[in-house]
């Protein structure tokens, strides 16, 4: 059973050095994928997988994490405006430990908090239609919150190295 943690630093500690993460947004119908280079700089989004039972979706998601050798998954994590949890959290929460039964691939979450509007004002402005904003939305949203993790574990690593 995989590590499944809100801690940065023991997730950090679990990951094989030189390996990608997958960054991933969970929606009720769709599951964003964003994947980082093999140094662990830059988030890009993959593709969106229609979600459809557990067992589908994660048969699809462990193709993607097999084809790009990730060391790990980072997971958005939806809290409400005040940083309460809710049901959407629950979830998020469920789906994480039910991949963990299945995967010896650590698992962190990401406040992904206003990271779909970030990524939807970033579509607007480079003046996508509706209908291609719809189709890269989740894996861009992913990607974002891959990109939060990403920036934080060079920080980190920053630290420690001047510390």
């Amino acid at each position: 059973m995989a590590l499944v943690t809100d801690d940065i630093e023991a997730f950090a500690a679990a990951l094989p050095r030189d390996r990608a993460l997958l960054g991933l947004d969970l929606g009720t119908k769709t599951l964003g994928v964003a994947t980082s280079d093999l140094r662990r700089s830059v988030a890009s989004p993959v593709e969106t997988i229609r979600r459809t039972k557990f067992t589908a979706d994660a048969n699809a998601l462990f193709a993607i994490a097999d084809g790009r050798e990730a060391a790990g998954l980072v997971l958005g994590l939806p809290r409400n405006m005040d940083g309460s949890e809710g049901p959407r959290c629950q979830s998020t929460r469920a789906f994480a430990r039910n991949l963990s039964k299945l995967t010896d691939l650590p698992i962190t979450f990401w406040d992904e908090r206003l990271s779909t509007v970030a990524v939807e004002r970033t579509l607007l402005e480079a003046d996508s239609s509706r209908k291609r904003r719809a189709e890269v939305i989740d894996k861009m949203a992913a990607a974002f919150i891959l990109q939060g993790v990403l920036d934080r574990l060079a920080h980190l690593k920053r630290a420690a190295h001047d510390g």
